[in-house]
C-alpha cells in the first residue's frame, strides 16, 4: 500500500494520532494505535517487524469502512 511508518527515535516530535511498533517482554512486533500519550488499542505479537507493519496497513485500509457492533445488554 504505501503507508509511510515512520522512525522516531531520532527526538521528533510526533503527531496527534500515530501508530507505534513496538517489542514485547517475548520480542514480538506489537503495533499500537496512540491518542497524544494513551494507547487506543494494540495488536496480537508478531514474529517479525514487517508483520506488524502488515498489521497496520490493513487497519488503515480495512478500518475506515468496519461495522460498529455493540455487544452490550442494556
Amino acid at each position: 500500500m504505501g503507508t509511510d511508518i515512520l522512525d522516531h527515535n531520532d527526538g521528533s516530535i510526533l503527531m496527534a494520532h500515530r501508530f507505534e511498533i513496538r517489542k514485547n517482554k517475548k520480542g514480538e512486533f506489537v503495533a499500537y494505535f496512540c491518542y497524544n500519550s494513551e494507547t487506543m488499542f494494540w495488536t496480537e505479537g508478531y514474529s517479525s517487524k514487517a508483520s506488524a507493519k502488515n498489521a497496520i496497513e490493513s487497519i488503515i485500509k480495512n478500518g475506515p469502512g468496519a461495522e460498529m457492533v455493540d455487544t452490550t445488554v442494556e
